[in-house]
C-alpha cells in the first residue's frame, strides 16, 4: 500500500503555491454541498446529501489555506488523516489518490465523511472557520472515497505472507471491521462473527439510510470477502457460542461489540404496547424486513401522535424516521415531536441533525421530563405525563443540570413514544466469563486504548465496548490500534496454530 499514496511532507513547495495565495484562497466563498428537498426526502430513506460534483469539490478543496504544520485539522482528527494532502489532490483532479490519503489512516472515510461530527473535530479546527464556515473536510473525503469505489471499486492490497495464525472478531461494526481488514492485511485469517443478520453492526443496524447508504457497508464486507474474511452472522457469542470456545480455537480474539443496550426511562408504563427502545425502532423502519431478525421482521407502529425522549443523534434518528414512516403511509396530519430535559443549547447531537429534522416538521419540546407513560385498557401506551424542567447548576458533563419545576406536570397524546435515552454495554460476554476484568457498567478493561489488550492473553477489545457509547471514528481508531498489538503478538507465538488453515470457521453444534 504505501507506494500507492503520497506521503507526508512530500507536497512540492512549487505545487503548494498553487498560483494562489493564502489570502485569496480564505475568500473563496463557502460551497455547502447540494441535498435534497425537505419535501422530497421525508418520503424516502435516501441520502439527505447528494454530494459535490467534480467541480463544487474542486473548488471547496481550494479554500484550505495549508496551514504550516503541525495543520490543527490533522490534530483535530481522531485518526489524524493528512488532510491538507488530501485536499490538494482533490484540488488537482486527481481523486483516488486522494481516497488513499484517507484510507492510508481510516478504514472507513466514506463512512466517517459522512457522519462523524466534523464540527467539533477536523472542521472545528479548521483555521478557515476563524472568519468564515470551516472548509468541508467530511463532505470531500466523501467525494473523492465515493469517487474510487464507483469509479474503480475499493482498492487493491498486496497482502503479507499468510502467517497461519486465526483470528476471531466479535461484531463487525465499525472497530471489528476495521481490526479485520488491518488484521487481514497481516496476513493473518480473520473470521467476523455478527448477531446480527448481515455484516456492518452499527453502521447498518444504528444509523439510517438517510445518513449512510447501507449499500456502502454491503460493498465493503463484500470486499473483504474478496481478500478471505469470513463473515458468520445470526451468531450471538456468549449465547451461541461461548467467548471461551472463540479463546480455545483461535490464536487471538478482538472484541468489538459495541455498548447495544438501549437505556431505560425507569417510570411507570415503560412496558406497554407502542413503547419502543430506539435500536428496534430504528432497525424496523428502515432496513429491508428481510435483514431483520425473525422476532422483529415487521415495521413498527405508525400513529398520529408520535414522541421521541431525548436530546443526542440517536433521537434525531428517531424524530427524523417517525416523520418518513407518517409520509410514507400517507398520513398528512401526524406530529412528531421530540421530548427533552435541557435546552437546545445543551443538546449533545450535532446542529445539523437538529435542522434536518426542523426542515422535516419535528417539533420540539424542551425543559420537559417524562413523568409516566399512560396506557388505555388494552395496554396500549395512548398519554405521556411530563415535568416541567429548570437549568440548575452545572453536572459532571459540564452542562447545567435540570431541576423539576413543582406543580409543573402536563400530559400530551402519545400513540408512540420511542426511548433515545443512550447505550450501555451488554454484560453477556463479561458475565460469561469471569476471569476478564471489567470496568463501569460492565466496560471491557484493557491495557491502554492504544494495545486493547484485556488481562486475558490473547483477547482484545475496542470501541464503545471500552470507551463506552461514543463515535465511529473513534472505534475505529481502536480497531486500528488493537490489529497492531495483535500483529505484534501472533507473530511472536511459539505455541502450535490452534485452527489448520483450510479449517472452516466452529459450527454451532
Amino acid at each position: 500500500m504505501n507506494d500507492l499514496y503520497p506521503k507526508r511532507g512530500a507536497r512540492d513547495p512549487d505545487i503548494m503555491q498553487l498560483e494562489i495565495g493564502r489570502y485569496k484562497r480564505a475568500h473563496i466563498p463557502p460551497g455547502p454541498p447540494p441535498k435534497q428537498d425537505p419535501r422530497e426526502r421525508v418520503l424516502n430513506f435516501d441520502e439527505v446529501f447528494l454530494g459535490y460534483d467534480e467541480t463544487q469539490a474542486i473548488v471547496e478543496a481550494m479554500r484550505c489555506i495549508h496551514c504550516p504544520s503541525p495543520e490543527p485539522c490533522i490534530l483535530g482528527c481522531p485518526v489524524h488523516n493528512d488532510i491538507p494532502t488530501a485536499l490538494l489532490l482533490i484540488e488537482q483532479g486527481n481523486f483516488v489518490e486522494a481516497s488513499m490519503v484517507f484510507r492510508a489512516t481510516h478504514n472507513m472515510p466514506e463512512v466517517c465523511g459522512r457522519i462523524c461530527p466534523q464540527e467539533i473535530l477536523c472542521e472545528g479546527s479548521c483555521t478557515v472557520a476563524g472568519y468564515d464556515r470551516a472548509v468541508n473536510i467530511g463532505k470531500l473525503e466523501a467525494y473523492c472515497t465515493d469517487w474510487q469505489r464507483t469509479h474503480e471499486g475499493f482498492p487493491t492490497y498486496q497482502l503479507a505472507s499468510p502467517t497461519g495464525r486465526h483470528v476471531a472478531i466479535v461484531g463487525s461494526g465499525p472497530a471489528g471491521m476495521s481490526a479485520a481488514e488491518e488484521l487481514m492485511r497481516d496476513g493473518h485469517t480473520v473470521v467476523v462473527y455478527e448477531e446480527w443478520p448481515k455484516p456492518g453492526g452499527l453502521n447498518v443496524y444504528g444509523i439510517p439510510g438517510f445518513k449512510l447508504s447501507k449499500q456502502i457497508l454491503a460493498e465493503k464486507a463484500a470486499w473483504l470477502e474478496t481478500y478471505g474474511v469470513k463473515f458468520i452472522c445470526n451468531t450471538r457469542i456468549g449465547k451461541d457460542i461461548s467467548i471461551q470456545r472463540l479463546l480455545d480455537e483461535y490464536d487471538a480474539v478482538f472484541l468489538g461489540i459495541g455498548a447495544p443496550i438501549g437505556n431505560k426511562a425507569r417510570i411507570p408504563g415503560e412496558n406497554l404496547k407502542g413503547v419502543y427502545q430506539a435500536t428496534e425502532f430504528l432497525v424496523r423502519a428502515n432496513l429491508p424486513l428481510a435483514d431483520l431478525p425473525q422476532r422483529i421482521r415487521s415495521r413498527p407502529e405508525i400513529a398520529k401522535h408520535m414522541a421521541v425522549i431525548g436530546g443526542g443523534d440517536t433521537s434525531m434518528d428517531c424524530v427524523r424516521s417517525s416523520v418518513r414512516l407518517q409520509k410514507q403511509s400517507g398520513m398528512t396530519d401526524g406530529v412528531v415531536t421530540d421530548y427533552y430535559r435541557r435546552t437546545e443549547n445543551e443538546m449533545p447531537g450535532r446542529a445539523e441533525e437538529r435542522m434536518h429534522a426542523k426542515q422535516e416538521g419535528v417539533h420540539f419540546e424542551f425543559l420537559v421530563a417524562p413523568v409516566q407513560f399512560i396506557g388505555d385498557e388494552n395496554g396500549h401506551v395512548r398519554e405521556l405525563e411530563l415535568q416541567r424542567m429548570e437549568l440548575g447548576a452545572p453536572d459532571a458533563s459540564g452542562r447545567r443540570s435540570p431541576q423539576p419545576v413543582e406543580g409543573s406536570n402536563f400530559r400530551v397524546p402519545a400513540d408512540v413514544i420511542v426511548l433515545a435515552l443512550g447505550y450501555s454495554p451488554d454484560p453477556t460476554i463479561g458475565d460469561s466469563l469471569p476471569a476478564l476484568e471489567k470496568g463501569w457498567k460492565g466496560l471491557f478493561k484493557v491495557e491502554t486504548e492504544f494495545t486493547g489488550a484485556t488481562n486475558i492473553p490473547g483477547l482484545y477489545a475496542g470501541g464503545d465496548d471500552v470507551r463506552g457509547a461514543d463515535l465511529v471514528v473513534t472505534a475505529v481508531a481502536s480497531g486500528r490500534h488493537a490489529a497492531r498489538a495483535m500483529d505484534a503478538y501472533l507473530r511472536a507465538l511459539e505455541t502450535p496454530f490452534k485452527r489448520d488453515t483450510g479449517e472452516s470457521a466452529p459450527t454451532l453444534a
